[in-house]
């Protein structure tokens, strides 16, 4: 099966490049895939990383994105055409951002099945944390955007109450829900040697300044510190596009020997950043989908304490991470779930090791061969369809090249399935 995957990727540090490239990175595993991936333009000269075709064809804020990326599927002619997308991932303008999300429809026009991975709901963005400077044109732009990716041969998004919203309010397309999934094949189980021993590390990690802000854990980690001696606050991550120079202002305000500020994190840093926290705070004042955050907590088993949003609740219930609730905006709430959790260590271990059992069943190879059958099953349907069709006007006796190009399909994934069987 040849797959063209259209995301940000790696060396870019645009939106949503982590999760595109774990999922590359899996789909190159997958002996019956073909893969190639249409990535953003980077902003200076770097190498590729090593393994991937990659085909740089979009960037972000670009006007012309439409016409390049369906020029380079067109030139590609992939069976499936899997975008990675957010409402932002091709521009932070409404115009630049709904031309891009044009292309799922506009493939599958061109004859390419087109699938979205959506990570986010427009309807549970909150536009005033998202620091959004026209709230009555991008609810319009988000209208419609959503009814333009639901022109895609199917979608998926990560959390069940997004398919039901999408089912209730737009009655249109074919809409799945799946998981997230862990970046980790086989995810190491925590060793809690290196947390605690004998400082405990609480890390924050993201894109900063929207509706992830860090005033209020810093206030609470101030007092948490007061009366719990050994523990330090580390912050991972750099500036939400949308706020520049935050994390910046943030570090020459309260950076100490006891809160550190890391900055942009590469990839290579992350495992032992979450390894020896022993716990990972998101306190968030709305969430933009579902967390990757709390997915890179559950790969390594660290507890996570959250603001109380329905996102996480629902991503709690859903996928079974451990995670504790404060209430949203309230330091006291959060304080007192941090105290509650450092005095608890057998607590800890319990949350961590739910986390962990949580992260193992959904690893990437797992979630991402689910997306592989759905693909092989569709254009089996497809197929079978028109073998049919053809039967009843009896125009596939008449045919032999029809008849040709069923057997050979019918051939392709008869060897497809023999790949794929010893990976399975």
């Amino acid at each position: 099966m040849k797959i063209a995957l259209i995301t940000s990727f790696p060396p870019s540090r645009h939106a949503l490049n982590e999760y595109g490239y774990h999922v590359a990175e899996q789909l190159r595993q997958e002996r019956s895939v073909d893969l190639t991936v249409l990535g953003d333009y980077l902003p200076a000269p770097a190498d590729e990383l090593p393994g991937f075709k990659v085909v740089r064809c979009w960037g972000f804020g670009r006007p012309g994105n439409l016409s390049t990326l369906l020029r380079a599927i067109r030139k590609l002619k992939p069976d499936v055409a899997w975008f990675n997308l957010g409402f932002a991932s091709f521009g932070a303008r409404p115009l630049s951002a709904v031309l891009g999300l044009v292309t799922p429809a506009a493939a599958r026009l061109n004859g390419v099945y087109s699938h979205v991975t959506l990570h986010q709901l427009f309807e549970t963005v909150d536009l005033e944390d998202a620091a959004v400077a026209s709230p009555r044109l991008y609810r319009a732009g988000g209208w419609l955007a959503t009814h333009l990716l639901l022109s895609a041969n199917s979608l998926s998004v990560l959390l069940p109450a997004y398919r039901r919203t999408l089912n209730e309010k737009y009655r249109r397309g074919r809409v799945s829900a799946r998981s997230h999934g862990i970046f980790a094949a086989k995810p190491d189980p925590p060793d809690f040697t290196r947390r605690g021993n004998p400082i405990h590390r609480i890390l924050a990690f993201g894109k900063w300044g929207t509706y992830k802000r860090l005033e209020l854990l810093i206030e609470a980690f101030d007092r948490v510190a007061s009366k719990f001696p050994d523990v330090e606050l580390v912050i991972g991550g750099s500036d939400h596009p949308m706020t520049p120079g935050y994390v910046s202002g943030m570090a020459q305000r309260h950076a100490s020997d006891r809160i550190r500020f890391l900055g942009y994190v590469p990839e290579t840093s992350i495992a032992n950043l979450f390894r020896e926290a022993s716990l990972a705070v998101m306190p968030y004042t709305s969430s933009a989908g579902s967390s990757g955050v709390a997915h890179l907590a559950a790969q390594y088993g660290v507890p996570v304490i959250a603001s109380g949003i329905q996102d996480f609740h629902d991503l709690a219930e859903h996928e079974g991470i451990a995670m504790r609730f404060f209430t949203p905006g309230d330091a006291d709430s959060l304080v007192e779930q941090m105290l509650l959790a450092l005095n608890s260590p057998d607590a800890l271990q319990e949350m961590a090791w739910r986390s962990y059992a949580a992260g193992v069943a959904m690893s990437m190879p797992h979630v991402v061969r689910e997306y592989i059958r759905s693909f092989r099953q569709h254009e089996r349907v497809k197929t079978l369809q028109l073998a049919a069709s053809l039967r009843r006007t009896g125009q596939f006796h008449r045919s032999d090249e029809l008849a040709r190009t069923v057997g050979e399909k019918i051939q392709k994934w008869q060897d497809e399935d023999q790949i794929a069987s010893p990976s399975a």
